[in-house]
């Protein structure tokens, strides 16, 4: 049987090494990781402070007791250095390792946050465990944290810092929270909601630079306004890795280019998860990389399969102001429809023929989302 590598052990890789052994227990099945290879959802990091859970406890698996149960060779904290696909073979800083299908669940990294000034080991960006444990020791014994980015990531940091008694303050490039995903209102009364429990609002500026002062730092913005904090969280934003598919001369975009059974331009390589690009979507959330998984495991075991992206709202985990949305297509043409209930905020994204194609729902209103979802085109029929 050819042998199945995959690297990474993030919820990609681990959720698609269970599709894989549901169909077939005895493939010989490696997974390669960089870290320390604990099962853990990610999700939770961004809302862990509010249920008093420490790093350690949103670890529910140890690589040693996942390798066991899933029948599979898990290599922790080993690093890729390149793929040899002339050979087959993945070269890393702990010896050659040969595949015969490869599948690169590598994640994404957080866009570089571009601060000068000697404040910079400061900022913290969480992407993993490993990150977040670092980002909370160095938040004990501190109050005061400054967010860059109010997309959904900072959005649900400062809702879980101000709800466990943190001073928050977010600099947001739009001019609304999540700008990219909500109508303005929409937006405007999420920020409303985190405001009322004490976050402080900068929108429509960047951070510049970040200097020490004393035990805390001044962060700079670009209209000379200047925010002071202990530390500071950068989460302006994630980037696929492409890196070293690029370098194997695979194809690559914004991710790395895959059909729809996830097959790269070279067949033996696959990519699923937040680094790869499917018929242009780069899908970050759960319910695609789940869809992915259990497409990828078929194709892999020789079935006929192809990924179909249901319509799929996210839940913003942001329990001053609950949100879900579910925003329409890129280049979609349509408007905005909004209409305000006592229980809260309906968003419709509406085409010339009132043709609903995406919504978001804030307060009491979120209880609406699977009525609504079922209204929707599918992503990707």
């Amino acid at each position: 049987m050819s042998p199945i590598v995959i690297i990474g052990s993030g919820l990609a890789g681990y959720s698609l090494a269970r599709e894989i052994r549901k169909r077939d227990g005895t493939v010989p099945l490696t997974l390669v990781t960089a870290d320390g290879g604990e099962v853990y959802a990610k999700p939770n990091l961004s809302n862990a402070l509010a249920q008093r859970r420490d790093p350690g406890q949103l670890a529910s698996e140890t690589a040693e007791q996942v390798a066991l149960r899933l029948n599979a060779t898990i290599l922790t904290h080993t690093r890729i250095t390149a793929i040899d696909r002339a050979g087959k073979r993945l070269l890393s800083d702990g010896g050659e390792i040969p595949y015969g299908r490869l599948v690169l669940a590598l994640g994404a990294d957080p866009i570089p946050h571009g601060l000068g000034g000697d404040g910079t080991d400061r900022v913290h960006a969480v992407n993993d465990l490993d990150d977040y444990a670092r980002f909370r020791a160095a938040l004990v014994g501190k109050k005061r944290v400054a967010i860059i980015g109010g997309g959904l990531i900072g959005c649900e940091f400062a809702n879980d810092l101000v709800a466990t008694g943190h001073t928050v303050e977010v600099v947001q490039y739009g001019p609304w929270p999540l700008d990219r995903l909500v109508p303005e209102q929409v937006g405007l009364a999420l920020a409303s909601g985190l405001a009322q429990r004490g976050v402080v609002w900068h929108f429509g500026r960047s951070a510049k630079n970040i200097e020490l002062a004393g035990e805390g730092v001044t962060l700079a913005l670009d209209d000379g306004h200047r925010v002071e904090a202990d530390l500071v969280l950068s989460a302006i934003g994630l980037r696929s890795r492409t890196a070293m598919a690029e370098a194997a001369g695979l194809a690559v975009n914004r991710g790395i280019v895959v059909d729809r059974q996830l097959r790269s331009s070279d067949p033996d390589i696959h990519a699923m998860g937040d680094c790869a690009e499917v018929e242009g979507l780069v899908l970050p959330f759960v319910q695609p990389l789940l869809a992915q998984a259990r497409t990828l495991a078929a194709v892999l075991a020789g079935e006929e399969a192809a990924i179909v992206y249901p319509a799929m709202p996210v839940v913003v985990k942001t329990p001053a102001s609950p949100l879900v949305v579910a925003p329409p297509p890129m280049g979609t043409a349509g408007s905005w429809q909004i209409e305000a209930t006592d229980k809260g905020l309906i968003a419709r994204y509406l085409d010339s023929e009132s043709n609903l194609l995406g919504f978001a729902l804030g307060g009491g209103e979120t209880g609406q989302r699977l009525q609504f979802a079922q209204q929707l085109p599918a992503m990707l029929a």
